[in-house]
């Protein structure tokens, strides 16, 4: 990253990040957290339908195809878009410390347009910790995992208590997803920021 806040550079005091034992294991899909979150939701029709892995320590990979509906110029993603799948694989490295936080800043670098049609491969990882702090980096390829950089970001995600959602979401959505009988379902939809 070039320019980085200092808001974004963890402090001399800040911890190496430490994956939950309850984290999902390596190579394991994380789902979505909310069906009807733009990032990962099933439940939007233009949303990204982000997929994102468990990786090894407290890392994740994930991808998605950028469709005609992601357009900003013509036959590019929309940097929005792009910004958007950066903070949806920042976000979905809570999972493995099993806390729930919402995105506090997150800085981007734009380095390369992505085309329509394209898969856009990205890799985040928790850097360091520090109280609720969380602080994190993420970059995103075309072409393959392995392919040139496209996107990248830094971010720093606050823990939250589920009392954050209670208290400022919209009722209708808070009690739909509150009064999910499914246990796991109910849970996760308060996992990662919405």
């Amino acid at each position: 990253m070039t320019g980085t806040s200092a808001a974004l550079t963890p402090p001399a005091d800040a911890i190496p990040p430490v994956r939950h034992p309850d984290a999902p294991a390596p190579g394991e899909l994380l789902g979505s957290h909310y069906e009807y979150c733009f990032g990962c939701g099933g439940g939007q029709p233009h949303g990204l339908h982000l997929e994102a892995r468990a990786g090894e320590g407290v890392t994740v990979t994930a991808e998605f195809t950028v469709t005609p509906d992601h357009q900003g110029a013509p036959g590019l993603a929309h940097g929005g878009v792009l910004a958007t799948a950066l903070d949806e694989t920042l976000g979905s490295l809570n999972w493995l410390l099993r806390v729930i936080a919402v995105t506090g800043r997150l800085e981007t670098d734009f380095v390369r347009p992505v085309p329509v049609g394209t898969v856009l491969h990205l890799e985040a990882a928790v850097t360091a910790v520090r109280g609720r702090k969380i602080f994190s980096t993420a970059v995103g390829r075309i072409g393959g995992p392995e392919g040139p950089v496209a996107v990248r970001a830094e971010a720093l995600f606050i823990e939250v208590k589920v009392d954050h959602f209670i208290d400022n979401g919209r009722p209708e959505e808070i009690q739909a997803a509150m009064s999910d009988p499914d246990q796991v379902r109910r849970a996760r939809a308060f996992e990662v920021n919405p």
